[in-house]
């Protein structure tokens, strides 16, 4: 016997332990599997990241006394108000997260967000470029929050 049918069709680079790339054509598993935030004030963050996140589909996971979660697919986003938080502002041009990117749906859609999202506490950071900020084939909005963090939603192509 000469091995499993593996070790007969996968490239050389693909036959150590390493795992090999799934192709392109093939459906990949979820990468990413939660992004937990600390948050300074628990109830402001749950009013503008829950209104954004339920916008975009995803819907409320897990309720604690210090944190809230929502879920769209496989992913799940937590906001946690830590009583072990150093600071409370988060500055996204230090090391570390500098934003969030989230799917935002169609051109249409964003636009939508766009325009709601002030009365829910998040401010649109460079409006001059808006909404091609990140370049002329790259239809985004880059949205901040009252807590310093950046959110980029992205419009299909």
């Amino acid at each position: 016997m000469r091995g499993p049918p593996t070790a007969v069709f996968a490239p050389p680079s693909c036959q150590t332990t390493r795992r090999c790339p799934i192709p392109a054509s093939e459906p990949a598993p979820e990468l990413l599997h939660h992004v937990e935030l600390w948050v300074p004030d628990l109830a402001r963050a749950e009013w503008s990241w829950g209104w954004l996140l339920e916008s975009l589909g995803a819907e409320r996971f897990q309720t604690w006394e210090h944190g809230r979660s929502w879920r769209r697919g496989g992913v799940y986003v937590v906001l946690e108000q830590s009583p072990a938080l150093t600071s409370d502002r988060h500055d996204r041009r230090s090391p570390g997260l500098n934003h969030l990117a989230l799917r935002a749906g169609s051109a249409v859609e964003l636009d939508a967000l766009v325009t709601e999202a002030p009365a829910h506490g998040w401010e649109l950071l460079f409006p001059d470029r808006h909404p091609f900020a990140g370049g002329p084939e790259h239809r985004a909005a880059y949205l901040a929050d009252a807590d310093g963090y950046e959110v980029e939603l992205v419009a299909a192509h």
